[in-house]
This record gives C-alpha cells, sequence and structure tokens, in this order.
C-alpha cells in the first residue's frame, strides 16, 4: 500500500454566509467545519496532511496551533485545479493523494477509505445522485458504465443537465498521475478557472482506468455554503449523534431536542431530558439524570448523580450521588465529592466541596474549601475578593453555617464550629463553639417616614 497524502481545499471566501469569519471556521456540533474534515483526514492515518487555504488567512492556520499539518496559501481563487497546483510542492513522489474538501464536515471515513484502496493505479472519484443537481458537475458515462469526464454546470449541454449522477469533489489518485495532470490543465471554460474535475478527461485519454463509487449517504458529502446550510447540517450531526446515544442505551426524552457541541461519553441507564447543551468533553458515569435546560461543559459527573433544571456546569467534577439545583452554577475549578447537595440559585467558583455537605439555597461561595457534612444556610457568601486579589476560605468539617453571613476571607472557620445567622465573620472562628458578629441590640425608630420621590 503507497503511502497517502491529503489535501484538503479550504481556501473559498463563502460569499453566501455574510460573515467576516472564514467559512471553514464556522462550527458544526462545537467543532469548526474543516476541524472536522481535519478529525476524518486523521482518521486515515496519512504521511502528509496538506490544507490549502486562503480567505481568512492567519485566522484558519492559527486555528490549528497543534495539528501536524502543511499549509498552502491559495493567494488568487483561479479554481479547485489551481487550488491542487499549490500542494505539489509538498507531495511525495511515490505516495497516493486523496483531495478533501475543507467545507464538507460530515465526511466519512469509509467512503474515503473505499477510494483509496482503489486508487493505487487509478483515479477514484466519490459520486452521488441528486434530485436537483443544479449547480453539480456531472458524471458522464459511456455506453459500458465507464466514466469519461466530469462537466461543469455552466460548460454542461441542456441533456448533460439532465444527468443526476454528480461529483462531490472527492477524489484519489496516485501522485505519478496527479502530478502531470495537472500541468495540463486549462481555464477554457465558461468560469475562467482551472477545473480540477478536468483530469478525468485526462485519465482517460491517457488509458488511465476512473472509478466512480457511489455514496447513498448524500449529507456526508453536502458543502455548507450559508447559514442556511450550516444549520440544516447542524440538525443531521446533533440527530446522527443522538441516534448513536440510543444505541448506546441512554435514554432520550426528545431526541431531537439534544445538543452535543465536542464529546459526550455515557455509562449504563443514563438519562437525558429535553434541551440541554453538552460542550467540551463530558462524561457521565452509570445512573446520572440530567433534567430540562441544563448547560454542561468540560465536566465529570459521577455515577448516581441528579442535575435538576437550568443548572449550568462548567469544568466541575461531580462526585457520586449527589443532587444539583435547580439554577445552580457550578463554575471552574470546582470539586464536588460523593453525597453532596448544591441547590438552587447557589453559585460555586474553584471551591472543593467534601463528603455529604450541603449548600442548598441562594449563597455564592468562591474560592473555598468546605469539609465533610458541612451545611451553610440561605444568602450565604464567601467574600474571596478585596478588589485586587483573591484569598481563600476554609469551612472544616460539621461547621454549621446561619443564614444570611458573610465569610470575609482569608477566614478559617473550625470544625463543628456554629456561625449565628446574619453575621459578618472577618477572624477566624474557633472549633466546637458559637461564634456571631451582629449589632448589639435591636432599635426601633417611631414615626419614621420613608422618603417619597419628589415631584419635577
Amino acid at each position: 500500500m503507497m503511502a497517502l497524502n491529503i489535501i484538503i481545499l479550504a481556501a473559498g471566501k463563502g460569499t453566501r454566509m455574510h460573515s467576516n469569519t472564514p467559512k471553514v471556521l464556522h462550527e458544526i456540533g462545537g467543532q469548526s467545519i474543516l476541524a472536522h474534515v481535519i478529525n476524518c483526514a486523521k482518521a486515515l492515518n496519512p504521511s502528509k496532511i496538506i490544507v490549502v487555504y486562503g480567505y481568512g488567512g492567519e485566522f484558519v492556520r492559527e486555528a490549528f496551533p497543534h495539528e501536524n499539518i502543511s499549509w498552502v496559501n491559495q493567494a488568487e481563487q483561479l479554481g479547485t485545479g489551481h487550488a491542487v497546483q499549490q500542494a505539489l510542492p509538498f507531495l511525495d513522489a511515490d505516495a497516493q493523494s486523496l483531495v478533501m474538501l475543507g467545507d464538507v464536515p460530515l465526511v466519512d471515513v469509509a467512503a474515503c477509505k473505499t477510494l483509496i484502496e482503489q486508487a493505487n493505479t487509478k483515479l477514484a472519484i466519490l459520486s452521488f445522485n441528486k434530485a436537483d443537481p443544479a449547480g453539480y458537475g456531472r458524471i458522464l458515462r459511456a455506453d459500458n458504465q465507464n466514466v469519461t469526464a466530469i462537466v461543469e454546470h455552466k460548460d454542461a449541454t441542456a441533456a448533460q443537465r439532465n444527468i443526476v449522477e454528480v461529483n462531490t469533489g472527492i477524489m484519489a489518485m496516485p501522485n505519478s498521475h496527479l502530478t502531470k495532470w495537472l500541468s495540463q490543465l486549462t481555464n477554457n471554460n465558461a468560469q475562467g478557472e482551472y477545473y480540477l474535475t478536468d483530469i478525468v478527461a485526462l485519465a482517460v485519454q491517457q488509458g488511465v482506468e476512473v472509478v466512480a463509487e457511489i455514496t447513498d449517504d448524500e449529507w456526508s458529502v453536502t458543502g455548507i455554503n450559508s447559514k442556511t446550510d450550516l444549520s440544516t447540517i447542524e440538525r443531521v450531526y446533533q440527530k446522527r449523534t443522538a441516534e448513536k446515544l440510543l444505541l448506546q442505551g441512554v435514554t432520550l426524552k426528545d431526541p431531537a431536542r439534544l445538543d452535543v457541541r465536542g464529546s459526550l461519553s455515557c455509562g449504563r441507564d443514563v438519562e437525558i431530558d429535553v434541551n440541554c447543551v453538552f460542550e467540551g468533553n463530558v462524561t457521565l458515569s452509570d445512573n446520572v439524570k440530567i433534567a430540562a435546560n441544563c448547560v454542561i461543559k468540560n465536566a465529570t459527573i459521577k455515577a448516581g448523580v441528579q442535575i435538576a433544571p437550568f443548572t449550568h456546569i462548567d469544568d466541575t467534577e461531580i462526585g457520586e450521588n449527589s443532587r444539583i439545583g435547580p439554577f445552580a452554577r457550578l463554575r471552574p475549578g470546582t470539586k464536588l465529592a460523593a453525597d453532596t447537595h448544591i441547590g438552587n440559585f447557589v453559585e460555586l467558583k474553584n471551591s472543593q466541596v467534601d463528603v455529604g455537605s450541603k449548600i442548598n439555597h441562594l449563597s455564592y461561595v468562591g474560592d473555598t474549601t468546605v469539609g465533610k457534612q458541612v451545611n451553610i444556610g440561605a444568602g450565604t457568601i464567601t467574600c474571596n475578593y478585596d478588589g485586587a486579589n483573591k484569598f481563600r476560605t476554609v469551612i472544616e468539617d460539621g461547621a454549621f453555617i446561619g443564614s444570611d453571613s458573610q465569610l470575609v476571607a482569608p477566614v478559617t472557620i473550625g470544625k463543628n464550629a456554629t456561625i449565628a445567622a446574619g453575621s459578618t465573620i472577618t477572624r477566624d472562628a474557633p472549633a466546637d463553639a458559637l461564634t456571631f458578629c451582629r449589632a448589639k441590640e435591636q432599635k426601633t425608630i417611631v414615626g419614621w417616614k420613608r422618603p417619597v420621590k419628589i415631584k419635577k
């Protein structure tokens, strides 16, 4: 088997996107269109990936700082043949090339492998039958069904435009042939461009067999040229993701109302309600239940956890059998041990909460270490920021923090300490004792009148 070079054509501007963002950097399922194509390319184990870019310039390159890619700038947009010509200096003479398109995110690995297997001596192209083929290059076949040429829509005759088998733009061939054919391309056509598809006619003239593999999966070869295309392919991607989860045994209350924008790994008996969004890398262990309208990003959620509706979780680890939400927000750096309870309108940031502790209502806990079996009452705030620096609060095992308390960091609340409701704690509170800080007595001012709004 010859070594494989992959050429990805990603230079198009995407005028119909009406966006300053290069077309290939718009996202499907939380990844750029081009990232999907690159991931497919890597799955084919090539010796080299070459991306031909143009519009957007360095923004496209900078989006992939860690990929082992040879980047080629197509400064002038003179057609697909011209684009591949720019990649010639990077091709290995004794290898074969697979040409892919940077705006086709659902490209299928298996279909590409089929082309590669046939391309040792042949020119192999991927085609499909389209009910409305307008705008696509038509596959021309001889009476014996051998492929003889691809004719672009604008250059096709009326009879040729009735052909429904169309070119996808994905093709494979030996580099020894490709190098020769690229040097023979001309731009004598309606567009004045160098068409890569013209190599089909050149191959036929030179006695090289041309084979066309017809795919039944039209979405896998559909390019994105507009925001309408983008939204359509997004839903196709999400539907396919949902189908995979269902096959794995995940319960989805409505597969049409799920968005996975990254990777989602699920254990057994996981349940996900409607309108949930998963971003980055999310792991849900056995028996996790996610209620409706949750957004979860870069999180590890362990077995038996229940997430109530409208909860937002970001860069967080949640221990076994914990209960979270509703309307909770867990921000980056949060780590919860087993059997923790985080309730409605509670926000945590960069905090660690140990086994069995509860923060059930209307509290902000930031930059805090919470021990085991701690109860934090409603309205508690850890005051971690003095306007310039962040400080840490430590609440030791068994502590009880009364409602409407403020813990001004840096401060430590000792083991089994109790903080009376309504206290503002600025110094360490000792273990096994009640600490409070309130006005000495309650006062009432008789006859006091509220201010009234001055009429203008």
